[in-house]
């Protein structure tokens, strides 16, 4: 497929950190895809949670499973935008690298852990994980990632974090816009994040068909599912549902992304970054629905007696493990104690403690729960 004039691509790209000969037999945007898939933080998301606990039931959502729904999703819209897939596959895939044991309750916590050493938040540690926790490579520190994937992976930052990440961070400080991959790449994660949530939560039995009905966006598409095959099983009703619904998230995406990349008419990235407000999103009324469905989820899934029973248990296990790190460092093991000898400070200490922390699976964390209490 021909890349538009202002997709992202080899020639235009800001290069790496770190100068590497070029792949013999794929694009750099596809070996950031493979470095990624490589990656010891990958391989550990299969046993991190999306919504549920990962040892509660083997049928829920991992971060891996939601990984590889967002870069297909992601694609999708790519291709029929005439971007780059390669890239947001690999923005995809690499999204949620930092994220702690025990979804958000974990990054939560762990970020009140470090409020008096620099603070938590998982997109600025899926950065990190790419640019220094992974040790693979024998000229360099991390991955060596494309600018525009690590640009990508970040998508928030306040300006008092960007000054302190070199050039990645100076969009934020100069108020530009990522490339239209990295935008894409975000709607991405809140389309499959979303409606497969609504997935999840209906399959373990938290919230019903009956309180959906209060939101637009599904009871639409129930009704017209419904009225087709009115004897179909409440499985089946639902995998029909959710894939209409991301097909009308996806489709109107698309449609009012294009009408407003056709208005700016760039013809190059550089006109993309400066366009003053992102050129990827919803149309007005399908941005309503979709934030209704949000607020909907945020209500009765996330909030859910039963999560939040799970969301207070996990919070207990990190404050556990990093306050025990923190007391007694001897308990880590003998690689990271020799990283916590090599900091000036507690800040220092602590920031590696929560790196490890951060990269446990939801398993592992429990058990170094129970053996740090003992």
């Amino acid at each position: 497929m021909e890349l538009a004039c202002y997709a992202a691509s080899e020639e235009n790209s800001l290069g790496r950190e770190y100068n590497e000969s070029g792949p013999s037999h794929r694009n750099q945007f596809q070996r950031d895809r493979d470095r990624v898939v490589h990656s010891s933080a990958f391989r550990r998301l299969e046993y991190k949670t999306q919504v549920f606990v990962n040892h509660v039931g083997d049928m829920f959502r991992t971060r891996l499973t939601h990984s590889i729904e967002v870069a297909q999703i992601g694609r999708t819209i790519c291709r029929a935008l005439h971007l780059n897939e390669d890239l947001t596959e690999a923005v995809c895939l690499a999204h949620d690298l930092g994220h702690t044991p025990f979804g958000h309750a974990g990054q939560d916590e762990l970020n009140l852990c470090m409020k008096e050493f620099g603070g938590f938040e998982h997109n600025l540690q899926s950065l990190r994980v790419v640019d220094v926790l992974e040790e693979k490579y024998a000229e360099f520190t991390g991955l060596n990632l494309m600018y525009e994937t690590r640009e990508g992976i970040l998508k928030h930052c306040s300006r008092a974090k960007a000054k302190e990440l070199g050039n990645i961070g100076q969009r934020f400080l100069d108020r530009l816009q990522p490339g239209l991959e990295a935008q894409v790449a975000d709607f991405a994660d809140q389309i499959a994040y979303n409606n497969h949530d609504v997935d999840d939560g209906l399959r373990a039995g938290l919230i019903s068909f009956d309180q959906l009905s209060s939101c637009e966006l599904f009871s639409r598409e129930q009704t017209l599912v419904e009225k087709r095959w009115p004897d179909l099983s409440s499985k089946r009703m639902i995998h029909e549902v959710i894939r209409r619904m991301i097909n009308t998230l996806v489709s109107d995406l698309i449609e009012t992304s294009q009408a407003n990349i056709q208005s700016l008419n760039p013809s190059t990235i550089h006109e993309v970054r400066k366009a003053g407000k992102p050129l990827v999103c919803l149309s007005e009324s399908v941005a309503a629905q979709n934030t209704e469905l949000k607020r909907f989820l945020n209500k009765h899934l996330y909030q859910h007696p039963k999560v939040e029973k799970m969301s207070e248990e996990a919070k207990q296990v990190i404050r556990q493990l990093f306050d025990g790190f923190m007391k007694a460092p001897e308990l880590l093991p003998g690689e990271v104690q020799k990283n916590i000898g090599q900091q000036e400070n507690e800040q220092g200490k602590a920031r590696v403690i929560a790196d490890y922390i951060a990269g446990m699976t939801d398993r592992f964390a429990l058990s170094e729960g129970e053996r740090i209490s003992q």
